[in-house]
């Protein structure tokens, strides 16, 4: 278990003014994806509270969409349970010119299933056994997979969780088995070991983020991503915007037709405003 340290985190108007230049370059890096037809996989793994979710949130904060979309999925169904176990997460795989960042991955079944149960002993060795194998696959086909993962001390996880439960606009982010992982924090870090023992491949190994300072865990995150991606300063097409033609005797019809949203925000103003 860990002791309790001081520690210097980064501030916060540093901290702003490096995120925005690095997320600059993010656009950057996501248009030479586009243009180039790379393929980019970025898995995040880690404790529950490490950090993962609001990494994720700052690197695709300005990113399109249709370009890096975050794949987080849900417990698999009844017929997923029946399938190969990797094959729901091969349909999530980026095409080219895509970049794929998973909140939570294949990695669940060495994971919360080995230490929950939710998963046999033969099901879990099968997947130390596979994992590599699927991962070159991967990486021999040319897509370029990242694996981060997101360390953080018991007490400031429990930290954490506490902030959680106290605030109203983070408390769905709090599940039962985000809490289990308290009294389970020695089960979940042998599991974790025995992971990278069988993972840590050369073709994909995993890269290790300190989250106990979210500001520094976001900031180091995304220049390590950008240093792993051989990407080059591409300017997009060039956007002609026209000019507007010359009125024609279009009307447009009373808004009174029209179902209006109220008007919230001038409540809010005030008369001297």
């Amino acid at each position: 278990m860990s002791e309790v340290k001081k520690l210097k985190r980064v501030k916060k108007n540093v901290y702003e003014a490096e995120l925005a230049r690095l997320q600059a370059e993010l656009v950057t890096m996501q248009q030479w994806v586009k243009s180039s037809g790379a393929r980019v996989v970025v898995i995040f793994e880690g404790r529950d509270a490490a950090g993962k979710g609001s990494a994720i949130k700052r690197i695709t904060q300005y990113l399109n969409p249709r370009v890096a979309r975050v794949v987080a999925l849900p417990m698999p169904t009844e017929r997923q349970r029946g399938q190969w176990y990797f094959q729901r997460y091969i349909e999530h795989l980026p095409s080219i010119g895509e970049i794929v960042l998973m909140d939570r991955s294949w990695y669940n079944r060495a994971g919360v299933e080995r230490v929950m149960g939710y998963c046999t002993s033969d099901e879990y060795r099968r997947f130390l056994h596979q994992a590599p194998l699927f991962e070159r696959m991967l990486v021999e086909d040319g897509i370029l997979l990242v694996k981060y993962w997101f360390s953080v001390s018991d007490l400031e996880q429990e930290r954490r969780f506490r902030s959680r439960l106290k605030d109203p606009m983070r408390r769905w982010k709090l599940s039962e088995t985000d809490v289990l992982s308290i009294t389970k924090w020695v089960d979940y870090s042998k599991a974790k070991d025995e992971m990278f023992v069988h993972t840590d491949i050369a073709e994909a190994p995993w890269w290790v983020v300190e989250s106990e300072d979210k500001r520094a865990s976001r900031l180091n995150a995304i220049s390590h991503l950008l240093s792993l991606v051989p990407y080059e300063k591409t300017d997009p097409p060039k956007v002609h915007i026209p000019k507007r033609p010359p009125d024609s005797d279009y009307e447009r019809p009373p808004r009174e037709m029209n179902h209006q949203v109220p008007d919230h925000a001038a409540t809010l103003v005030k008369p001297e405003d």
